[in-house]
């Protein structure tokens, strides 16, 4: 409904989109960082659109779903996770995953938007648990690019967190300063 405002915003301002998602995967975790700044969700809501991957859910923080406000966040496909105490939530996301024919799950890998030296861990579980694909995508705000980088099937915690590690790096968040170290 909004692409092609989306579109001509990107146009003007002067993104694009580095890449593409492998069209005959139809369930992975699209990984999202460096989480810097709320501009990231409006920048991840126009690369939805412009994709045309509107059915993508998304995790947030459980205060994001409290009123005025939370019937928008779960109308455009949020959950909210209460990161205070557990509740199993990697388990519970991978049960839905494996139970639906098509599922894209789109999550910030810091879980925060202030300064991380290491990358929460629940993204790569529940595509472990799910059996499917992590898809690194880096919003550059010094490019002005959306990188989508090639699928990383979940085998190694160390190496692939090493990789992950390596591919955020060299993308610059809109507050460069709060990047992954």
């Amino acid at each position: 409904m909004l692409r092609p405002f989306y579109l001509l915003a990107f146009r003007l301002l002067g993104w694009r989109i580095v890449g593409t998602f492998p069209p005959h995967l139809k369930k992975y975790v699209v990984a999202v960082g460096p989480h810097t700044s709320n501009w990231d969700f409006i920048i991840g809501l126009a690369a939805r659109s412009i994709l045309r991957m509107q059915h993508a859910k998304f995790l947030g923080k459980s205060a994001l779903f409290r009123a005025p406000y939370g019937w928008f966040f779960r109308w455009l496909g949020g959950t909210p996770v209460d990161r205070s105490q557990s509740h199993d939530m990697v388990e519970q996301v991978a049960a839905r995953i494996r139970a639906s024919d098509r599922f894209i799950l789109a999550i910030s890998p810091e879980g925060t938007r202030k300064k991380v030296s290491k990358l929460r861990t629940g993204f790569y579980y529940i595509a472990k648990a799910a059996g499917i694909p992590i898809i690194p995508v880096g919003f550059d705000f010094a490019k002005k690019q959306i990188i989508i980088s090639a699928p990383l099937m979940p085998a190694n915690f160390e190496r692939d967190m090493d990789a992950l590690l390596a591919f955020y790096r060299g993308v610059n968040g809109k507050r460069p300063e709060l990047g992954i170290a």
